[in-house]
């Protein structure tokens, strides 16, 4: 296959950014019932005493939390919960399955991406090959996930 063509049936099999924010929206709701457990884990843990939101140990594991959220769902299938309800799926441009190292660059570069009101992922609208910063930055793609045929 020339590269043309190749360029050709990889857009064509990319996530475009609606589905891409519907999935985004489904995870975050998931994130936040994680959060909501993790700080009842912490407030157990504390004797029930108040967690001040501002502590910086305390914004440091919802961080971390959230960066492992994806990092292993991404790891683990290349998929997220809210990217298999949109039938997404990140991979590296090769096509083959994220590492650790892939899905942390990852993680770190959407949040850059995310920061100036998201213009990293209002990107994708404008870019050749429909790819966001983090995309760009991790080596990385979202691809359109079929659903398997009976």
């Amino acid at each position: 296959m020339i590269d043309s063509e190749l360029n050709t049936k990889l857009s064509t099999d990319l996530a475009g950014l609606p589905r891409r924010i519907g999935a985004l929206i489904y995870d975050a709701i998931l994130l936040l019932a994680l959060i909501v457990v993790v700080t009842i884990v912490i407030m157990l843990a504390r004797g029930w005493r108040e967690i001040d939101p501002q502590t910086w140990w305390f914004q440091l594991v919802i961080v971390l939390v959230c960066g492992f959220f994806y990092c292993w769902f991404w790891v683990h299938g290349g998929q997220t919960l809210g990217m298999v309800a949109w039938h997404i799926q990140v991979q590296r441009r090769d096509g083959s399955a994220l590492r650790w190292r892939d899905a942390v660059t990852r993680v770190v570069a959407a949040w850059l991406a995310g920061a100036p009101a998201g213009l990293g992922y209002w990107w994708s609208l404008i870019d050749c090959e429909q790819l966001c910063w983090h995309d760009r930055l991790s080596q990385t793609r979202v691809i359109r996930k079929m659903k398997p045929k009976r």
